[in-house]
């Protein structure tokens, strides 16, 4: 018997990832190995839960005491650097082709929006297509994705992971950050400086207020109210 495709979730609302494992649970050829709610889960699950797809939700809180948006774009590569063979599926209700293609220069093999049902009803396949090494995009997500960027809009991987762990460690300071991308004080504070300028911003907060604006970064989630 063939091994099952192994999947982790990670998405902070408890009634998608039901869907995803309703979903997912039709295919005999695919197992959820784990499900998850917030980023800072991510590293130790997958470590323990060998997994072979991960369905990433672009917008997850860094943590329960950190409502910030888990910095993907740092995390991405990180992964696969740990984890060679494993496919990343971005699933997002952001339709920001920078954004997009941010996820997609960090090593992502796809990007869905969550409002397509009609992916969302063939998940199995989609998983299985990722599984064994190809890229999936849905429709209106290929589409911005081959667009060309604007000029203004042209930061590097580099630079967007800078802002992406900004946005989520807001207090932090750049040796924090430095360590974080394995990389010098001085390289962060060049990286953050280029995208000071490309962005026409002079400040980390304003940086991070302009690529949300432009769909570069995760936008900030507003807490929920409690019921």
């Amino acid at each position: 018997m063939n091994k099952k495709i192994q999947v982790t979730i990670l998405d902070d609302h408890q009634n998608i990832i039901d869907g995803y494992v309703f979903r997912l649970n039709k295919n005999p050829q695919i197992e959820v190995a784990a499900t998850i709610n917030f980023g800072c889960e991510l590293e130790a699950t997958l470590a323990e839960h060998p997994t072979d797809v991960l369905l990433l939700d672009v917008s997850v809180p860094t943590s329960a005491k950190n409502p910030n948006p888990y910095p993907i774009l740092h995390a991405i590569p990180r992964l696969l650097e740990i984890h060679t063979s494993l496919g990343i599926l971005v699933i997002s209700m952001y339709a920001e082709r920078g954004l997009i293609r941010a996820v997609m220069d960090a090593g992502a093999s796809g990007y869905i929006l969550k409002d397509d049902q009609n992916t969302a009803r063939d998940l199995g396949s989609v998983v299985m297509s990722v599984a064994g090494g190809g890229v999936y995009f849905s429709q209106q997500a290929h589409q911005l994705y081959i667009k060309h960027l604007s000029k203004e809009s042209e930061l590097t991987v580099r630079q967007l992971e800078a802002l992406s762990l900004c946005a989520a460690y807001p207090n932090n300071t750049t040796a924090e950050f430095a360590k974080m991308m394995s990389a010098s004080n001085s390289t962060v504070r060049n990286l953050l400086s280029a995208a000071y300028l490309k962005l026409g911003v002079n400040t980390r907060a304003a940086a991070i207020a302009r690529a949300r604006q432009l769909g570069l970064i995760t936008p900030h989630q507003p807490e929920a109210p409690n019921p």
